[in-house]
């Protein structure tokens, strides 16, 4: 059996778990790489890292580097004598860092890889409308998730799940298989296969404004899957066109209700406790909305304090 010396790499909750896991089965954690305290909020007060708050409370060494090529950095990490090292939600790794420990490094992916590398593989997995999707351990190379795999673990994605609701599961997911993981590179006896590339492998693309914005002339599907895939962050959006109001919304949680009509996809129905949406074969049901400076709350209360002109309209 290896006598391991790990230093774990994280920042978000996501890692978190995985991090309490390796405390919990008496891992000997010598050193922890997080973020940098940032200011966050109106007051720009200074914001800890989810990984920095564990690691602090149980008194872990901690690293937190803005550039990891800075040769201090280098030595900082070198002098932590790691045989090990573990990447859960972190950034992309020089190669100097990774090829350092004697027992390499591995990553924690929450996708069944090929499919979804990238930045954001639980919100893709259903946009997409997957019925599955998991976790994946593999050991970190020049590019962006395509190393040796060593272990996976599937997953349903249930029709109700968003993207919260998915992250929970797979961090949970994700902190076991890091486990088993560790447990084979303990024992020695350690076998990796290589990913396949093919023409068909679908990417989890970088979320930004313009992949996050509603297009009400899709599917019914298509529309229902996007919204729930970008709750509750970054959060679907459109623009709602009421009167003399031209507002950018984000829709956080909807129904789907499969119909025939003769409306136009983007027209607005209201009454007193309900704001739907005219799409192609149906029509989507808001329950959650956000208007620009408020905060976010359920269609009742929205309407109970706005009103929805008859002409009102999405785009």
């Amino acid at each position: 059996m290896r006598d391991l010396r790990i230093v774990f790499m994280g920042t978000p909750d996501f890692a978190v778990a995985t991090l309490k896991a390796l405390v919990k089965n008496k891992y000997n954690i010598v050193g922890v790489i997080t973020a940098p305290d940032k200011p966050a909020g109106r007051g720009r007060k200074i914001n800890k890292s989810a990984v920095k708050h564990y690691a602090e409370e149980e008194g872990l060494t901690i690293l937190q580097p803005t550039n990891l090529k800075h040769p201090d950095f280098l030595e900082k990490l070198k002098a932590l004598h790691a045989n090990l090292q573990i990447v859960v939600a972190f950034r992309m790794l020089p190669k100097v860092v990774w090829q350092m420990p004697e027992y390499g490094t591995f990553n924690l992916h929450a996708s069944l890889l090929p499919n979804y590398r990238g930045a954001a593989p639980i919100n893709w997995a259903i946009i997409n409308g997957e019925t599955r999707t998991g976790v994946s351990t593999f050991f970190i190379d020049e590019k962006i998730d395509t190393g040796a795999m060593i272990l996976q673990e599937s997953i349903r994605i249930d029709d109700m799940d968003n993207a919260g609701s998915l992250h929970d599961k797979l961090m949970l997911l994700g902190s076991e298989l890091v486990i088993k993981t560790v447990s084979i590179i303990k024992s020695g006896h350690i076998e990796t296969t290589p990913q396949i590339d093919s023409s068909d492998i679908k990417t989890a693309y970088k979320l930004n404004k313009d992949n996050c914005k509603i297009n009400w002339n899709d599917s019914l599907i298509h529309i229902y899957n996007k919204i729930r895939g970008l709750s509750p962050y970054p959060a679907a959006w459109c623009t709602l066109i009421n009167g003399n109001d031209e507002l950018d919304i984000k829709i956080y949680e909807v129904e789907k209700e499969k119909t025939e009509h003769i409306l136009k996809a983007g027209t607005v129905l209201s009454s007193k406790n309900e704001f739907k949406v005219a799409v192609s074969n149906g029509f989507i049901i808001v329950k959650q909305i956000k208007l620009p400076g408020k905060r976010t709350m359920d269609i009742k209360s929205l309407l109970n304090g706005y009103s929805i002109e008859d002409n009102a309209k999405v785009l």
